[in-house]
C-alpha cells in the first residue's frame, strides 16, 4: 500500500500541473495541442528480421599471437601511474589519449617461472564471398601465429591471412569451406546522412552474437592522424571484441567497420567509428586481387590552409580551403607536372579538396600510370595541369606525409645565421639546402607567438628565396612596409618543410 501512495503522488503532481496549464492556455495552443495529440506516432523500426538476416555472416575471431611479440595495451592500463602532467606528447589532445582501437585480450593467470605463454585477442569479422572471405581490422590479427574463425553455432575453421594494410586497418581472411557460406553485401557509405539509424553486430567481451543500435552521430571524421580514412562516427554501442565487426544500414548492408572507440575508461560512452564501406570495399578488393594495396603517389608534402595563411597567400576571397604545397619531391610525379612550392592544390580531376587530407585520400584511391588533371592556385591565379599519377614506394611516403655572422630583427624577435656543411648536418638538412637559421627567438615576440624556434631554417619569405640572413633581412624590411598583412615563411624544421603566416605584431598571432 505504501508502495502505491508513493507511485500515485507523483503521477497526482503532474496532473494538477496539467490541469493549471491547461487553464491558463490561450484558444491557439489548446488547438495545437489537440492536434498533436491526434497525430499518428511514428514507429520506430523493428531490427529484428535484419537481425535475423545478417547474424549467420557475422563471425568471431581468435588471435593466438607470436610468441615474444609485445601485445598491445590499452590505455587505460596505464592511465593509474601516468604522470598527467606527460599525458600527451607534442601535438597530442586528451582526444588522441582516449582514442582506443579496441579488441578483447585474454593473457594467461600467474604461472610458475618460465617461458612467456602466447597471448590471446578476440574480435570480431564478417564474411564477404560465400567460398569463405572473411573481414576484420589489421589491429586484431596483428603479427598472429594462429586465427582462427568462430560462427554463430560454435564451429571454429583454421583461417589463413591473405593480406592486411596498416594504413586502414583492413584485413582479409580466407577459410576453407565445405559448402557456400551465408554472407552480406556492401552498402554505399555515401549516402548515409547523419542521424540516419544504422546497427552493430560483434563479439564485446567475448559475448558474440551481439547486436546494438544507433544513428550515425557525424561523417568525415579523422582520427589517429590518418591521411586515407574519413570515418563514420557513431552512438551504438561498442566495446573490447567489436572491433572488425560490420555496422549494417536498414537494408542489411554493410555501411561501416567498427575500428575504434572513444573513451576515458575502456568502456562505451556511444561514440565510435567506423571505417565507411565506400573505402574499405575498395582495400579489400585490392588484397583479394594482390594480397596488398597499391597506392597511388605524387609527390609532394602539403599542410591545411589556414585563414591566415590564406590572407598571406592571397587567397582569402576563396576561403581556407585546399591543400597547401610545402614541398615537392624532386623528379616525382607532381615536379614533373610543373607544381610549386606554394601551390594551393584546389580540385583533382573534378573532385574539391575542401581538407588537407582529402589530397593524400584521393591520390592513394588513384591507380598508378592514370593522368589526372590538377586544379591549383598559385600567388592567387587559377594554374590547370596534368600529373601522371606514380606508384608509392613505402620507402618514399608523401606527408598529409658561409660566414657565421649572425644579424638580428628586433622588431620579429629573431636572430639569424648562415647555413654551413656542419649546420646542415646537425640540423639533417640537404647538403645543398638553403635558408638562414634561427639562432635565437626572443620570448613574447611575434616569432614566439607562432612557435618558431632555434634550429628552424627560413627557406622562403613571401615566396622569395632566402639564399641567408642578409637576404633574410632585407625581405623582412619590404614586408614590414605592409604592417597589416602577415609575412608568408616557408620554414624547414629538422628536414619538414612547412608554410607560417607571421603576423608583425606578437598579440596578431
Amino acid at each position: 500500500m505504501m508502495d502505491e501512495q508513493k507511485t500515485k503522488r507523483p503521477v497526482a503532481r503532474l496532473a494538477i500541473l496539467l490541469g493549471l496549464s491547461t487553464a491558463l492556455a490561450v484558444g491557439p495552443v489548446s488547438a495545437a495541442l489537440a492536434q498533436a495529440s491526434d497525430a499518428p506516432q511514428e514507429q520506430l523500426p523493428s531490427f529484428a528480421p535484419m537481425a535475423e538476416k545478417v547474424l549467420p555472416a557475422v563471425v568471431n575471431i581468435s588471435v593466438v599471437e607470436k610468441a615474444g611479440t609485445s601485445p598491445v595495451v590499452d590505455e587505460d592500463d596505464q592511465d593509474d601511474q601516468d604522470d598527467p602532467s606527460q599525458q600527451f606528447g607534442p601535438g597530442a589532445t586528451p582526444f588522441d589519449d582516449m582514442l582506443r582501437h579496441f579488441f578483447e585480450q585474454q593473457q594467461p593467470g600467474r604461472q610458475a617461472p618460465g617461458p612467456k605463454q602466447q597471448m590471446m585477442a578476440l574480435g570480431s569479422g564478417f564474411i564477404i564471398d560465400p567460398s569463405g572471405y572473411v573481414v576484420t581490422n589489421n589491429h586484431v590479427v596483428g603479427d598472429a601465429a594462429k586465427v582462427t574463425v568462430v560462427f554463430q553455432d560454435g564451429s571454429e575453421h583454421k583461417a589463413k591471412i591473405v593480406g592486411k594494410d596498416a594504413k586502414t586497418d583492413l584485413a582479409l581472411l580466407k577459410i576453407d569451406a565445405p559448402k557456400p557460406l551465408p554472407f552480406v553485401q556492401w552498402g554505399d557509405s555515401d549516402k548515409e546522412r547523419v542521424g540516419d539509424w544504422v546497427m552493430a553486430v560483434g563479439n564485446p567481451f567475448g559475448l558474440g552474437g551481439t547486436v546494438t543500435k544507433g544513428i550515425v552521430s557525424a561523417r568525415s571524421r579523422s582520427i589517429d592522424n590518418s591521411s586515407y580514412v574519413d570515418y563514420l562516427q557513431i552512438d551504438a554501442a561498442v566495446n573490447r571484441g567489436n572491433s572488425g565487426g560490420p555496422t549494417f544500414d536498414l537494408a542489411g548492408q554493410v555501411v561501416g567497420i567498427n575500428t575504434a572507440i572513444y573513451s576515458p575508461n575502456g568502456g562505451n560512452v556511444g561514440i565510435a567509428f567506423d571505417i565507411p564501406s565506400d573505402t574499405a570495399k575498395a582495400v579489400i578488393d585490392q588484397i583479394k586481387a594482390n594480397g596488398h594495396v597499391d597506392r597511388g603517389y605524387l609527390g609532394v608534402e602539403i599542410q591545411q590552409v589556414t585563414p591566415d595563411l590564406a590572407a598571406a597567400l592571397g587567397i582569402a576571397k576563396d576561403g581556407p580551403q585546399g591543400a597547401l604545397v610545402a614541398a615537392v619531391t624532386h623528379d616525382g610525379p607532381a615536379a614533373k607536372a610543373g607544381v610549386k612550392v606554394g601551390d594551393v592544390i584546389r580540385q583533382v580531376d573534378g573532385k574539391p579538396i575542401a581538407k588537407t587530407r582529402d589530397l593524400p585520400r584521393i591520390i592513394a584511391e588513384t591507380a598508378a600510370g592514370k593522368s589526372v588533371h590538377l586544379s591549383v592556385l598559385r600567388e592567387g591565379k587559377p594554374v590547370e595541369l596534368d600529373a601522371t599519377i606514380g606508384h608509392l614506394d613505402e620507402a618514399k611516403l608523401a606527408s598529409a606525409d658561409g660566414s657565421d655572422a649572425q644579424t638580428d630583427d628586433a622588431a620579429l624577435g629573431m636572430t639569424l645565421s648562415p647555413l654551413n656543411p656542419s649546420m646542415r648536418s646537425r640540423l639533417h638538412l640537404a647538403h645543398d639546402a638553403t635558408g638562414a637559421v634561427i639562432t635565437h627567438v626572443e620570448n613574447g615576440s611575434a616569432a614566439d607567438s607562432i612557435g618558431l624556434e632555434g634550429g628552424d631554417v627560413i627557406e622562403k619569405i613571401d615566396g622569395q628565396t632566402v639564399h641567408g640572413p642578409d637576404d633574410a633581412k632585407s625581405l623582412f624590411a619590404t614586408a614590414e612596409k605592409t604592417p597589416s598583412k602577415p609575412i608568408l615563411l616557408l620554414v624547414d624544421r629538422h628536414g619538414a618543410k612547412s608554410f607560417i603566416a607571421l603576423p608583425q605584431t606578437p598579440d596578431a598571432g
